[in-house]
């Protein structure tokens, strides 16, 4: 029994190393040439290929299957739409044939029946309220009925049109947004709205702007990650530190690998929401096509409202919580990496804005030193290890014969390390919970678009899936102990 436990633990420990492994890989591939200390932003965010467009911005593992899945859905939608549209205002036209002649034996009899007792002078049907309440009816249904597709009118186009200025705006502005908190937007720009508007493809509204958020998020986890790989690379190299700074350097890697990981499918997860909004857009014009239909489809209406606020606020809400983490171990190493407080650190690229205030001379002399270094090490955006330790090795000789020691903050990986466990910690029991909270109580339920009921979380639950997979050998280890145990 002992031994099958222990078999069971190395199972479980090897195909955990596998997952880091690849993980740390990817994320390190993911940024171009080897990733050292970038004093610059411009430099950071083009050695991550979202130079002209943070939507290009490498580190996003599943963005090209959700692409690709969304084109799937994209032709379903349509197919979708255009089975129903054809019928749609016909059967619109159809109801108001139907309403036409029960309003009006209706209103004749009600009319009779007041006039019954009239003399015979006096009788007489007005048609004013009945003229008035069959326009308007049948303006409602001419204009729904123009959006659906009658009279050559309207159609898929106008639902792609109407679904891009009310679904779109949702997600470009939650993008912006999060690029103006992580400073991003100084370098580079989301270019959505362009690609929205020179294509027909019906989810490209939602797929464009979605990019832009999972760029901006992987643009600051990706930069998070570059200052694990710079304290590794430190190490590595004989720049400072040793063993260490190389496990602090690796438990940053993980904890901004582990965190970056969580928040996209959470962004995946209000994706999905608006995928709704869009697929059942038909019925919703369709819907306010007859008062009666309208009011009783009320709920399915401020359903979809709920859900695009609930969406932009979310969104906002997860690029809070990076921007969270990033500052405070940015914070975290610029009192270390060389300190003091000045807005200057040697571990992380710039991000969310951070300038430089009253450096002292040593520090004017340390950070010359980086920037210097990473222009020369720099070769069509990638960065070069070997050039950057010899720039670095001649600058250091020179800068330490004026400021003995001015480089040996690079050794203080232990007090860094117990700080990056302390905020791990803090991030996961603490602040992500408390923005939950807080953006819980300014918006509406998260309920479904049908039947008010709580809507799934798919992203969790696609997370949740590919967990599942990856632990299928343990879970066959699993049941193979439990049951040579149970012969034991």
């Amino acid at each position: 029994m002992i031994k099958a436990k222990i078999i069971l633990l190395c199972v479980k420990f090897l195909m955990g190393a596998i997952a880091l492994g690849l993980g740390i890989w990817y994320v390190s591939s993911s940024i171009n040439g080897d990733a050292i200390s970038y004093t610059s932003m411009d430099n950071f965010i083009n050695a991550i290929g979202a130079g002209d467009d943070i939507a290009n911005a490498n580190g996003c593992f599943l963005c090209k299957y959700v692409a690709e899945l969304f084109g799937v859905l994209g032709d379903a939608t349509e197919m979708f739409w255009t089975a129903i549209v054809n019928h749609l205002w016909i059967l619109m036209a159809i109801g108001f044939g139907i309403f036409l002649v029960i309003y009006t034996g209706t209103y004749i009899y009600d009319a009779a029946k007041k006039t019954a007792k009239l003399d015979t002078k006096e009788k007489g049907i007005e048609l004013k309220p009945w003229f008035d309440k069959i326009w308007r009816q049948g303006v409602r249904i001419l204009i729904c009925g123009a959006l659906l597709g009658a009279f050559s009118m309207g159609g898929n186009s106008a639902l792609r049109y109407i679904t891009r200025v009310t679904v779109t705006p949702v997600m470009f502005v939650g993008a912006e947004l999060g690029m103006a908190a992580t400073g991003v937007s100084n370098s580079t720009q989301c270019m959505a709205m362009d690609t929205v508007e020179n294509t027909d493809d019906i989810l490209n509204p939602v797929l464009q702007p979605f990019m832009c958020s999972v760029g901006n998020l992987n643009a600051t986890m990706l930069a998070g990650a570059a200052g694990g790989f710079s304290m590794m690379n430190y190490a590595w190299m004989g720049m400072g530190g040793g063993a260490i700074t190389w496990v602090a350097g690796l438990a940053l890697v993980i904890m901004f690998l582990v965190i970056g990981f969580d928040l996209f499918f959470q962004v995946l997860s209000v994706i999905f929401k608006l995928i709704f909004i869009i697929i059942f857009m038909p019925l919703l014009i369709a819907a306010a096509a007859f008062e009666p239909v309208w009011k009783a489809a009320s709920n399915l209406v401020s359903n979809a409202i709920n859900m695009l606020v609930t969406s932009a606020i979310k969104i906002v809400a997860i690029s809070l919580k990076i921007v969270v983490i990033y500052a405070t171990v940015s914070f975290a190493a610029d009192a270390h990496y060389p300190g003091p407080v000045d807005g200057f650190n040697t571990v992380f690229p710039p991000m969310l804005g951070q300038e430089i205030t009253n450096p002292d001379a040593k520090t004017l002399s340390v950070m010359n030193t980086f920037t210097e270094c990473e222009r020369v090490a720099l070769v069509n955006d990638k960065m070069d290890a070997e050039k950057f330790k010899n720039c670095f090795t001649a600058h250091r000789a020179t800068v330490e014969r004026k400021y003995p020691g001015a480089f040996d903050f690079l050794g203080d990986g232990w007090g860094f390390l117990m700080m990056m466990i302390g905020i791990f910690a803090l991030y996961y029991w603490v602040v992500s919970p408390e923005i939950d909270k807080i953006f819980a109580t300014v918006t509406p339920s998260d309920t479904d678009i049908i039947g008010g009921a709580a809507k799934q979380d798919f992203g969790n639950s696609i997370k949740q899936l590919g967990k599942n997979i990856w632990n299928l050998p343990v879970q066959i280890v699993e049941t193979i102990t439990a049951k040579s145990g149970k012969k034991s």
